[in-house]
C-alpha cells in the first residue's frame, strides 16, 4: 500500500513543479506565510525571548552612560547587613534610615521593600515616615493564581478613574490573585505596586502600570511617585486609546501631571527602559548613609530608592547587560523613564509595520528567484542570511533612535523560510529539468554517452578512447523500395516497430544500441571476449525469429521484393567518443572493425544468409556449430576475410519446417 502512495506524492510534487514558475513561486510564498505564523503560535514562548534578547541590542550596543543625578540608590548589601544584623531589619533601624536620608536633602524616598506584618518600632517607623518629605513602600499583588494563595496584610492607596472589570480605553487592567502588602499599622504610609512581569526565561522586561486587587487598581510603585508629590488630593487619572500607526496602543494620563502621558502595550503594561547603563546609577551602602558617610551632594534633592542587594534575599533577575542584577535597578529604570518622559512602547501599528516589511522580503526572494538560475542559486542563499539581519537591524536603529519596540521575529522567520523554500524549488525545478533533459538525451545517445555528456563541459578537442568491443548491424533491406510504394506515416510506423523490438532483444543480452541510421541500427557489446560474442549471435537469432514472425510479410508487395533483415556481427578494437566543434559535436564510432560489421552485414544478401560472422567473434563461437562461407574481398577493404553463418536455422523460425524468410538480394552494397 506504502507505494502507490509515493507514487501519488512524487506524482504531485513532479505536477507542482511542473506550473508556471510564477504561480508555483506565489504558491510557495503563501505556503511559507501560513508556516510562518504556525510556527509564531506553537514556538511563541522562544520566539518572544529571541526577539527579546536580541532586541535589546538596540539599547546595549550604544547604552548611555552618563551619570544620572536625578536617582540615587541607597542599598542595603553585605556591609550594611554585616555592621547593623540581618535582614530584615527592626523598624528602628528603617526609621533611622528614613531620617538620614531626608536630613541629606532626599526628596522623595521610595522603598522597594514590603513591611508585611506589624513589629515593635513601627510608631517610631511612621513618626520618621511622616517627617520625612515624602516615603512610600511597596506592596506586591500576585499577578499569577498559586495553590493556597493567600492576602497578607493590607492594600491601600488605589487608584481612581479606571474600571477593574472592564477594559479601559481598549486595554484590559492587569489582574491581581492575591497580595503581599504592608501591615494594617503602616495603612497611613503611601505605597505603590512592585510587581513584575517575569517572562518565560526568567527575565523582567515589563510592569503593569496599574494591578487591579479585590475590584480596585494600583499604582506601580514609580507612577506612586508621581501621584505622591503632585497637587492632586486624589490619585486619579485615565486610561485613552492610541490613534495612530505610531502611536501607543493607550495611554495613561496622571489628574496631577497633564503634561505626563506614559504609554502602555495592549496588555496594559510598560516597558523597562534598558538605554542606560547600570553603571549610570549611583548606590550607596545604607550603613554609610546611616552613619553620615556620604556625600550629601549625591542625596540633596534627589529621587532615592531603597532596596534589598546583598546575597541570599532573592530578589535578582537577569537583565540583556547582566544575567544577574538587582530588583531595585528595575525600579530605578521605570523612573527614570518616567522623568524623562520616554518610555519605550510597542506602536499600535506594529504588526502593519511588519506585514510590509514581510512583504518587501516576499517581493525580495521572489524577484532573485525569478532573475536567472545563477542569481536565484547566490543569491536566495545570501537573502535567507541577509533578510534576518536587516529585520533585526531595523528594530535596533529604530529602538535605539525613537525607543519604539517594533519587533523583528516575524519579518525574519519569514524571510529565512522564504528564502530557503524558493531556493529548494528553483534546486527541485532544475533537477527536473536536468532528469528531462538528460531523459531526452539519452533516448538518442546510449546512457553512459548521455551522462558523460551531461555533466561534462563542452570542448573542441577529440575526446575518444579505443576499446574492444563486438558490433552487431542490422539492416532493412528492399525498405528503400518499400518506402516509395508506401505513405510516410506507415514507413515511420515499421522502422518505429523495428527499432523498438530490436532494441528491446539487444538489450535484454546486455548491449546497447549505438547509432540508428537509415533502416539499420549498430548495436555494441563491450569486449572483444565469448560472453559477449555468444550474446551478439543471440540477440542475431532472437530479432530474426520475432521480426519474421511480426514485421516481415510473407507475401511481398506487388512489383516488390519482400522486406529482409541481414545481420553482421563482428569484434575487434574501435575508437568510440566525440568529435567537432564545441557547439556541435558528433558521438562516433570508429575504426576497421566498424567498417567490417557493415560490410559483413552487406555480404547476407549476397550468400543468402540471414546472419553472418566475421572470423574474430567466430572465433569465439567454436562450439556454435558456425559453417565457413568462404573467404571474400568486402568491398573497399584490401584483406580478404573469412565469414562464417550459424549452422542451424533453429531460433530464427518458430516453425523448424519453415524456411526463412530471407530473398537474395543481387549486390547488397551500400
Amino acid at each position: 500500500m506504502s507505494e502507490p502512495s509515493s507514487t501519488s506524492r512524487s506524482n504531485s510534487i513532479v505536477a507542482f513543479l511542473q506550473l508556471s514558475p510564477v504561480v508555483s513561486k506565489l504558491t510557495v510564498l503563501g505556503v511559507v506565510a501560513a508556516l510562518s505564523l504556525l510556527l509564531l503560535t506553537v514556538f511563541q514562548q522562544t520566539f518572544n525571548s529571541l526577539e527579546e534578547r536580541l532586541g535589546a541590542l538596540g539599547w546595549t550596543l550604544s547604552p548611555d552612560t552618563s551619570l544620572e543625578e536625578r536617582i540615587t540608590l541607597v542599598v542595603i548589601d553585605e556591609k550594611s547587613i554585616a555592621e547593623v544584623g540581618p535582614w530584615p531589619w527592626r523598624r528602628e533601624d528603617m526609621a533611622r534610615l528614613v531620617m538620614a536620608i531626608d536630613q541629606a536633602g532626599a526628596q522623595l524616598q521610595l522603598h522597594d521593600i514590603t513591611y508585611p506584618e506589624a513589629r515593635p518600632g513601627d510608631d517610631q517607623f511612621l513618626a520618621a515616615v511622616a517627617a520625612s518629605n515624602a516615603t512610600l513602600i511597596s506592596q506586591t499583588p500576585a499577578l499569577e493564581t498559586t495553590s493556597g494563595a493567600t492576602n497578607v496584610g493590607l492594600l491601600t492607596h488605589p487608584f481612581n478613574g479606571v474600571v477593574c472589570d472592564a477594559a479601559s480605553g481598549g486595554i484590559q487592567i492587569t489582574p491581581g490573585t492575591g497580595y503581599v502588602a504592608s501591615a494594617a499599622s503602616l495603612a497611613a504610609v503611601p505605597k505603590g505596586h512592585t510587581a513584575q512581569i517575569i517572562d518565560g526565561d526568567g527575565a523582567v522586561r515589563r510592569s503593569p502600570a496599574l494591578v487591579c486587587s479585590e475590584g480596585a487598581a494600583y499604582p506601580t510603585l514609580s507612577i506612586a511617585a508621581f501621584l505622591q508629590l503632585g497637587s492632586s488630593e486624589q490619585w486619579s487619572g485615565t486610561i485613552e486609546t492610541g490613534s495612530g500607526l505610531f502611536s501607543p496602543p493607550a495611554t495613561l494620563n496622571l489628574q496631577g501631571y497633564p503634561g505626563l502621558d506614559i504609554p502602555l502595550d495592549r496588555d496594559g503594561t510598560m516597558r523597562v527602559s534598558f538605554s542606560k547603563s547600570p553603571d549610570s546609577f549611583v548606590a550607596i551602602p545604607a550603613i554609610d548613609v546611616m552613619n553620615g558617610d556620604v556625600d550629601n551632594d549625591l542625596l540633596d534633592n534627589a529621587w532615592v530608592l531603597v532596596g534589598v542587594t546583598a546575597l541570599g534575599t532573592g530578589d535578582i533577575v537577569p537583565t540583556p547587560y547582566s544575567g544577574a542584577a538587582y530588583g531595585v535597578e528595575i525600579q530605578a529604570r521605570l523612573l527614570a523613564s518616567l522623568l524623562d518622559v520616554d518610555i519605550p512602547f510597542t506602536p499600535a501599528g506594529s504588526s502593519f509595520f511588519l506585514l510590509i516589511l514581510s512583504a518587501f522580503f516576499a517581493a525580495s526572494v521572489f524577484g532573485l528567484a525569478t532573475m536567472g538560475d545563477r542569481l536565484a542559486a547566490y543569491g536566495l542563499p545570501i537573502a535567507a542570511i541577509v533578510l534576518p539581519i536587516i529585520a533585526l537591524g531595523l528594530h535596533i536603529v529604530v529602538l535605539g533612535s525613537s525607543n519604539l519596540w517594533l519587533g523583528w521575529v516575524s519579518p525574519a522567520l519569514f524571510g529565512v523560510l522564504a528564502a530557503s523554500s524558493l531556493l529548494l524549488l528553483e534546486l527541485a525545478r532544475t533537477r527536473l529539468e536536468r532528469a528531462r533533459v538528460f531523459g531526452n538525451l539519452n533516448s538518442y545517445l546510449p546512457a553512459d554517452v548521455a551522462r558523460d555528456i551531461a555533466f561534462s563541459l563542452p570542448t573542441s578537442n577529440v575526446n575518444a578512447h579505443r576499446r574492444d568491443v563486438t558490433l552487431l548491424n542490422a539492416d532493412l533491406r528492399n525498405f528503400s523500395a518499400f518506402g516509395e510504394a508506401r505513405p510516410p506515416e506507415e514507413i515511420a510506423a515499421v522502422l518505429h516497430y523495428f527499432f523498438t523490438r530490436a532494441t528491446e532483444i539487444i538489450e535484454s543480452e546486455g548491449g546497447r544500441v549505438q547509432e540508428f541510421k537509415g533502416d539499420s541500427l549498430l548495436a555494441i557489446w563491450d569486449g572483444a571476449d565469448r560472453v559477449s560474442a555468444v550474446k551478439a549471435l543471440q540477440s542475431a537469432k532472437s530479432m530474426q525469429e520475432a521480426l519474421n514472425d511480426t514485421l516481415l510479410p510473407d507475401q511481398a508487395l506487388a512489383g516488390l521484393e519482400p522486406l529482409a533483415l541481414g545481420i553482421g556481427i563482428e569484434q575487434g578494437p574501435v575508437l568510440i567518443g566525440s568529435i567537432g566543434p564545441a557547439h556541435r559535436r558528433s558521438h562516433t564510432l570508429l575504426g576497421d572493425t566498424v567498417g567490417i560489421t557493415l560490410r559483413i552485414q552487406e555480404m547476407t544478401a549476397e550468400l543468402a544468409q540471414p546472419i553472418l560472422v566475421g572470423e574474430c567473434a567466430a572465433r569465439q563461437l567454436s562450439d556454435e556449430n558456425l559453417e565457413s562461407q568462404g573467404s571474400y574481398l568486402l568491398s573497399g577493404l584490401r584483406i580478404p576475410h573469412t565469414l562464417f553463418a550459424p549452422g542451424s536455422t533453429v531460433g530464427i523460425a518458430t516453425n523448424s519446417d519453415a524456411q526463412p524468410k530471407l530473398t537474395v538480394v543481387s549486390g547488397g552494397k551500400r
